[in-house]
């Protein structure tokens, strides 16, 4: 997992509340546990004039140019903001890679559904919980800017705007560390490895008849 520590980036505004995973990548292209290769269908149904289906060729897509994915000004975008309980739904781990095949770091929005806001920090997005007066004035200031930039610092828990102006948002102190440390789940367990060998040996030793050693005892 790609780790997190600052991020000066474009801000993308989706101007919309209660998006659910499904909306974020629709259920017939989830066919497939590898979490590579779902950004270009990451908003599919909003993103394209057309009906997609995983065997289609996206170059053949019609594009929806009035979705903010596909304007021009937002290209390379890699902080998106939102409204309130983005991610709702169902508990897909799909929609989340989506979000980070497409290239956004970080999502920012009021409130998140709980199982989504626990999925971005095991696969490398941060998900800032601002209030709703914060979000509604940096949703004015990326429609009214173009290239809007802001800069975020996991470590500081400080998201700084063009002016100067400093907010800061909470964040639990050990999903700021395996994001820090770019720790997933799988990576976590193995900074234990050492423990782990030394328990194998010890239950082998204990207990060989659970590893196929009959002739032992």
């Amino acid at each position: 997992m790609q780790a997190f520590t600052t991020l000066d980036g474009i801000v993308v505004p989706l101007d919309r509340a209660n998006v659910d995973t499904d909306a974020l990548i629709p259920k017939h292209f989830i066919k497939s546990v590898r979490r590579s290769g779902f950004g270009p269908n990451l908003f599919d149904e909003w993103r394209y004039l057309d009906q997609g289906d995983p065997s289609q060729n996206q170059s053949e897509r019609v594009l929806n140019p009035d979705f903010v994915l596909n304007q021009e000004r937002y290209a390379g975008a890699t902080i998106l903001l939102t409204r309130q309980n983005f991610g709702c739904g169902s508990s897909r781990e799909h929609a989340v890679w989506a979000l980070e095949n497409y290239g956004f770091r970080a999502i920012i929005a009021p409130s998140f559904a709980d199982i989504f806001f626990g999925n971005c920090f095991k696969n490398g997005i941060l998900p800032i919980v601002l209030g709703e007066a914060a979000v509604d004035a940096l949703h004015e200031a990326v429609q009214a800017n173009i290239g809007y930039r802001i800069k975020i610092d996991l470590p500081a828990q400080t998201i700084t705007l063009p002016d100067g102006e400093v907010h800061f948002f909470v964040v639990d102190a050990f999903q700021k560390h395996c994001l820090i440390e770019g720790l997933d789940d799988i990576a976590l367990t193995l900074t234990h490895s050492t423990d782990i060998a030394a328990y194998e040996v010890r239950r082998r030793q204990q207990e060989p008849w659970l590893f196929g050693d009959v002739s032992a005892g």
